[in-house]
């Protein structure tokens, strides 16, 4: 057995990641990293009594090389006669409709896809138990030190979990576990070399317009030349601290819920006091919904004499904990102005207003967090908007993303940065605002004839629903200078010559 494998096999037992019988299905995506983990799981099948399979996703993002990537590990599969599992997802398009970013949505479409593996058949069964990813302890490090740069607490910092539980129509499906979270990159193309076996290489990994490929090939190697050569290393071991106090927390928190925090349904979803004040009857569908997982139009009572005793670790908890538990995401300031409402006995305010309509009351012996009233959907607010310096960031928990100003130095034109998304800074303020697009809004992408409303430019691209309403777009005075997913404005881009704005977006589940 080499001695990788060795390693590997201890870090699969410990964890408990596969058990004997177990089929366990390898995502290859022809990388080193997929395919030592596909190598390393083969070599150990029998030491772990379970059964291999070979799963790819072929995202359609690299042309010809997509297709040949598919191509290798559907021969690689065939060659050792092992099932192979394949399907194809356009993630470009997927971005584009949604409004993500490519690699957000080129995840959503191959996890959708892991879903279907691992759910049930009619029959009752299933083809998949398990799928393992190749994601190694470079991975995790890059994950911690991205959240790090863009600021995270500590739930952020517990990074990549050894096991995810992949959730498939708002059911568990199955699992998708990280054997290698222990191991580092290159040792994984050392293994393949002692073992001759070929892998491909992504082209797209030296792309530096993704940000995690700036992060891995400019700031981790600066890292580690110049502060701290193990610094790898170092935050993995943070991200495994930061998951047992994640643990920790998640089973206070539960002790909490029934104790000093009560879920109760608003007066107004009540049938005999909803009539009172209703024009039309009571809709059931509401009912219905305030039953389903997670109490999503509830209102949350904390008892307050409780909370402002308790240690300041605490108090941030709880109030994080509502909001995530409701469906409201709460920032830091957010949870920082909830606790200074909760402890002004002189409070004269007596209600703070927070993300997504909802409200908290102040009350001599609770705070209750009161879920906008759903009876008419048209009344939830939609419209937000939010300051963004420049260079800076500013979290959109109604978009659910994260979107930045960063500077980009003179002579970036030979770099490889999207054009389209740079700004000229002599021709902005100090400060952007970011907020929705609204009826009558135009905006004029670089490389077409004439401005359009917003509305149009949409429609055009099938973007539709909730998604269509938080629509966010950066504006200076009534000037719109930038449209995610567009073109920014001819007479608003940067000259190569020049330093510019890059704007980028993340999704808020990375904070």
């Amino acid at each position: 057995m080499h001695p990788l494998a060795h390693r590997v096999v201890h870090h699969i037992r410990r964890l408990e990641l596969l058990k004997p019988g177990d089929r366990v299905s390898v995502a290859v995506s022809g990388g080193a990293d997929s395919v030592g983990l596909f190598r390393l799981l083969l070599e150990l099948r029998d030491e772990l009594g379970i059964v291999v399979s070979v799963v790819h996703f072929n995202h359609k993002l690299r042309g010809p090389e997509s297709e040949q990537d598919q191509e290798f590990v559907s021969a690689l599969a065939r060659d050792l006669d092992l099932e192979f599992h394949t399907s194809i997802g356009d993630a470009a398009a997927e971005a584009a409709a949604t409004g993500t970013s490519i690699e957000a949505a080129a995840r959503t479409l191959r996890y959708s896809y892991f879903g279907e593996l691992l759910s049930d058949e009619a029959d009752g069964t299933r083809r998949v138990d398990k799928i393992a990813t190749g994601h190694t302890l470079d991975d995790q490090a890059e994950t911690i030190m991205m959240r790090v740069v863009r600021g995270t607490g500590m739930r952020g910092l517990a990074g990549i979990y050894p096991v995810y539980e992949l959730e498939q129509d708002d059911e568990v499906a199955g699992e998708v576990v990280r054997p290698l979270l222990e191991v580092r990159h290159d040792e994984l193309t050392g293994y393949l070399t002692d073992i001759g076996q070929p892998w491909r290489e992504d082209s797209s990994n030296t792309d530096k317009k993704f940000t995690r490929n700036r992060l891995r090939q400019v700031l981790m190697p600066l890292l580690e030349r110049e502060f701290n050569p193990s610094v790898a290393q170092g935050l993995s071991e943070l991200s495994e601290i930061a998951r047992g106090e994640e643990d920790y927390w998640q089973n206070e928190v539960a002790g909490w819920i029934g104790t000093a925090i009560h879920w109760t349904e608003p007066d107004w979803a009540i049938p005999e006091q909803a009539g009172l004040v209703q024009l039309q009857p009571f809709n059931p569908e509401l009912q219905e919904r305030l039953h389903e997982p997670g109490p999503l139009v509830m209102n949350a009572t904390v008892d307050r004499v409780w909370l402002v005793s308790e240690p300041l670790a605490v108090q941030r908890r709880a109030i994080k904990a509502i909001g995530d538990l409701a469906g409201f995401p709460l920032e830091f300031k957010h949870v920082e102005e909830v606790l200074r409402f909760a402890a002004d006995e002189s409070n004269s305010a007596k209600s703070l207003s927070l993300p997504l309509g909802w409200t908290v009351l102040h009350e001599p012996t609770a705070l209750t967090f009161c879920t906008p009233d759903l009876r008419n959907q048209d009344r939830i607010p939609t419209d937000y908007e939010y300051r963004l310096p420049v260079p800076g960031r500013a979290i959109v928990p109604e978009a659910g993303i994260v979107i930045e100003a960063v500077p980009v130095t003179p002579g970036w034109g030979n770099a490889d940065y999207d054009h389209d998304q740079l700004l000229n800074p002599s021709l902005l303020p100090g400060e952007l605002r970011v907020r929705n697009w609204r009826r009558g809004d135009r905006f004029w992408p670089a490389h077409t004839k004439s401005a359009k409303k917003i509305k149009e430019l949409l429609q055009e691209r099938h973007i539709t629903g909730k998604p269509r309403k938080v629509w966010p777009l950066l504006a200076v005075g009534e000037q719109i200078v930038w449209l995610r997913g567009f073109p920014v404005p001819m007479a608003m881009r940067a000259r190569d010559s020049d330093e510019a704005i890059l704007i980028r977006e993340s999704s808020l589940s990375d904070d």
